[in-house]
This record gives C-alpha cells, sequence and structure tokens, in this order.
C-alpha cells in the first residue's frame, strides 16, 4: 500500500470526519424521530460518492473530483446546520 501524501491525508481526514458526522446525525434522527429521511439519505449519498469518486479517481484522495465530493457534503452539512438553527427559537 503506498503512503499517501500530506494533501491526500486531509482530504482524506475531511471525509472520515464529514461520515462520522453523518452516521452520528443518522443515530440522533433515528432517536429523535426527526428528519430521518434527509440522513438516511444523506448517508447513502455520502457512500456511493465517495466509493464512486474513489474508483474513478484511481483511489487518490487528493483527485479534484473526490476533493468536489467533500465539498459536496460541506455544503449538506452547512444547509444542515441552516435548518437546525432556523427551527430553534
Amino acid at each position: 500500500m503506498p503512503t499517501l501524501s500530506g494533501e491526500q491525508k486531509r482530504w482524506a481526514f475531511g471525509a472520515a470526519a464529514l461520515f462520522l458526522l453523518a452516521v452520528g446525525f443518522l443515530g440522533f434522527a433515528l432517536n429523535a424521530q426527526v428528519m430521518v429521511v434527509f440522513a438516511v439519505g444523506w448517508l447513502a449519498l455520502m457512500i456511493f460518492g465517495f466509493v464512486g469518486a474513489l474508483k474513478m479517481a484511481k483511489g487518490d484522495f487528493a483527485h479534484p473530483l473526490f476533493k468536489s465530493q467533500v465539498m459536496l457534503h460541506v455544503i449538506a452539512l452547512a444547509l444542515l446546520a441552516a435548518v437546525v438553527a432556523r427551527a430553534l427559537p
């Protein structure tokens, strides 16, 4: 297995952090029965998006396609934060 460069490690860490955040939000959504469809859909999109991007990028975490997947999920996180902020009194 080849060693990863610093840039590849940063993008892989970002993707892993977003994935763990999505799994945590899925647990919260299932427990509270709030936004369950969003939580399941976000996790499914994340799995298929990251796997597809890595397959097309031939395993390069610093490939622009993988970076765009990470940024797409950062935007989804921002939208989630906006919805939560709007729902709070």
